[in-house]
Parts: structure tokens; sequence; C-alpha cells
């Protein structure tokens, strides 16, 4: 009865309802417009959209139960630790570097557009490392395993994966002014898009979202980022705001003529929860095993997925290379 009763919190939390339940039982839907009131709006949302969308794929043939094995089981096994270690980086990280701010802001809507500034290049450092250093690429290439694009490869994580990018993103945010509670409103908001911007082609075919896309990240420049084609590989970093990957030129649109082939360039086990979770992990461990010295044990660590003591490098910038090369 225990394991049921667990069960049933978990799917009953996952649906986020009862700040909403609260607020309709209440009678006080004022309260809408604070931000708790919107949180509680707001959070039941997307989980109803997955829901639309597997019946969706149900509906035309489109579902495939292994399009979503690697995102539930990492859900199921993260949504205990993986979640209270990030929120207790977060707030390690806020005791220790809010008094070193270079600035002090208030929470108005001007200083808002700065903290978001911040908040995005602090998402593309972090993003940018994960793909970037092969260590963070073992945290981050779970998320990228999945075969195919839907909602639910939102929740495909490592568990350290969160701890890491809240480490990164608080620190940056706190040294850089913004206060605390204005990196939470940020941090909702954040969460929500980037959850959205995970939506698969049984909800939304074409996910350029027009006119909008040429200033924001779209479930379509999500979709290339998420690719293993050589053309988009370690593209569009950041999560709403796309001036940093503007900046760094990371930016790429989704192209008409090249398909969008999601995953990871490793071969793994197909639909393999074991594999996408722990096998980056492994076959980094196997390279430092036999790499010679202790130098390159070390390179193999920090250098970028790819990378080998014997110059026969697979790194994704290797690979573009060879696309720019005539012949």
């Amino acid at each position: 009865m225990e394991l049921f009763e667990l069960i049933g919190k978990q799917v009953w939390g996952f649906f986020s309802l009862d700040g909403l339940i609260e607020i309709i039982k209440s009678g006080d839907y004022k309260s809408l417009l604070s931000y708790e009131g919107m949180r509680s709006a707001i959070a039941p949302l997307l989980p109803v959209i997955l829901i639309l969308e597997l019946f969706r794929g149900l509906l035309y043939k489109q579902f495939k139960v292994v399009s979503y094995k690697i995102s539930f089981f990492s859900y199921v096994f993260n949504s205990i630790i993986g979640r209270y270690l990030a929120i207790g980086m977060t707030l390690v990280c806020i005791g220790l570097f809010e008094k070193y701010a270079i600035i002090n802001i208030q929470f108005t809507w001007y200083w808002f557009i700065y903290g978001y500034i911040i908040w995005e290049l602090a998402h593309f450092v972090y993003h940018y490392f994960g793909h970037k250093v092969r260590l963070f690429w073992c945290l981050h290439s779970t998320h990228h395993a999945p075969e195919s694009m839907n909602l639910a490869v939102s929740h495909a994580h490592f568990f350290l994966e969160a701890p890491y990018a809240d480490i990164i993103r608080t620190t940056i945010c706190m040294l850089a002014g913004v206060p605390p509670a204005m990196l939470f409103v940020i941090m909702f908001i954040d969460g929500t898009w980037g959850s959205f911007i995970h939506i698969g082609e049984s909800m939304l075919k074409d996910a350029r979202l027009g006119i909008v896309g040429k200033f924001i990240l779209t479930p379509s420049h999500h979709r290339v980022h998420h690719a293993k084609n050589i053309e988009y590989m370690d593209m569009n970093y950041c999560n709403l705001l796309n001036i940093w990957d503007k900046v760094f030129k990371a930016y790429q649109p989704e192209r008409d003529d090249i398909k969008i082939q999601y995953g990871i360039t490793r071969q793994i086990k197909p639909s393999s929860f074991l594999d996408s979770y722990f096998g980056e992990i492994t076959a980094l461990a196997k390279d430092v095993y036999h790499a010679p010295g202790i130098k390159n044990k070390v390179l193999y660590i920090f250098m970028p997925p790819g990378w080998s003591h014997t110059g026969d490098h697979k790194t994704s910038s290797a690979m573009k290379k060879t696309l720019q090369t005539p012949g």
C-alpha cells in the first residue's frame, strides 16, 4: 500500500495542481495576479499539454513507447534527490556570493530586463560547458539521448546536472547583482519556457512561431539544438532570449534542406535508459583508464567530447571543418 501511495503522490505532484486547487477552494481569484498565483495557474499547463501530446500521438498513430522511456525513467530516478540537490546548491550559492555583488539593484521592470539578460548569459555559460567539457557532457548527455522530441524530454536529465547548472547560473547572477527574489521569478519563467520548447511535432509541426522567432528562441531553435546533424551540433545554447547565441556566434535557425536527426553521435543501445544515463560516464572512464600518461588522462576529462590523445579528433568543431573542406 505504501508503494501505491508513493506512486500516487508522484503522479499528483507531476501535475502541480495543489496551488490552483487552493485558489479555487478559497475563491480568492485576485491572488492569480500575484507571482504565487500566476505560478499556481501556469504550473499545471505543461503536464496537461504533455498528456494531450500523448493522446494526439496515439490518435495519429505516431506514439511510440520507446520515445518516452528514457524521459520517464529519468523523471522517476531524479524526482527526489536531483530536485533537492538543485535547490540546495541555489541557496548555498546565494548565501556565499550575494554579498559580493558588483551592483545592488531593485525589483523593477527595467532591472528585471537586466536580470533576465544576465540569467541568459549564465545559462549560456553552463550550457556551453555542458557541451564543450567532457566531464560536464557526461551530466548533460542524458538530455540529448532521446531520438525523438516531445515534452517528456524536458525531464530527461542526469540527477547531478541540475545542481551543476544552478551552481554556475546562481553564482553568476548573484555576482552580477540579481536579487534572490528576482532570480526565483526568472527561474520559474525559464523553467516553464524551457519545458515548452521541447514540444513535439505531433502538437506543433512548424515550431518557428513566425515573426516571434526572430526575437526569441522557439521550439524550432531547440529542435536544432537537440540534433546530431553536424550542421546543427552545439548551437542555440540559450533558453528564451537569443542575444548571447548571436553574440558568441552559436545561433542556428532550422533549415528546410536539413531534416533534424535527434540523439547523440555515440552509438547507444536503442532506447536504453541505463546506457543513456551512465553510458557517457562509462566511456569517459574507459578513455581515462587507457590514456597514456597523467596529462592525457586529465585532458580527456576537460577537453570537448570526441577529443583524442592520438589527434584523431571527433569533436563537433573537427566534424564541422570536414564540411568546409572541398572534396
